[in-house]
């Protein structure tokens, strides 16, 4: 079996379900965990999951992702739109990347348009709310298959 997938999620995503729901939905963030350990054992594989609204242990778990993770999905939430230490840490990775926002970024505020994260994924996914983690579950398994 290959090592786990690993989700990391940024700051804000723990209030999902009460935070804005009619941008983000009312799933919380144990919904989608749970969505993505079914999607994941879907396909024989495991994931683990995990959030933190601190950027520095984001990048201590992309750098742990380097020996542990078959890929990574990663919701970076608002650091993406700001982080160059996150951009730096993906680009140390050679696993595959998909980055997975809830939203359509492009389509909200125009500081939101751009990523520093993007340019150094595989690919990225944003609008489809939740299912775009199942979404990057399964492009995640075509790439390390």
């Amino acid at each position: 079996m290959p090592k786990p997938i690993h989700i990391l999620n940024g700051p804000n995503l723990n209030l999902l379900g009460t935070r804005e729901p009619e941008i983000y939905g009312r799933e919380t963030l144990a919904d989608i965990e749970a969505r993505c350990a079914e999607a994941a054992g879907g396909l024989g594989l495991e994931i683990v999951f995990r959030q933190t609204n601190h950027e520095g242990e984001l990048v201590d778990w992309i750098q742990a992702a380097r020996e542990e993770a078959s890929a990574v999905i990663l919701n970076p939430a608002a650091y993406g739109h700001t982080s160059v230490a996150l951009h730096d840490a993906l680009k140390a990775l050679e696993v595959p990347v998909i980055e997975v926002h809830l939203s359509q970024p492009a389509a909200r505020e125009p500081f939101r348009h751009h990523s520093y994260v993007t340019a150094v994924c595989d690919g990225a996914i944003s609008g489809f709310g939740a299912l775009g983690y199942v979404l990057g579950i399964k492009a995640a398994a075509d790439l390390i298959a």
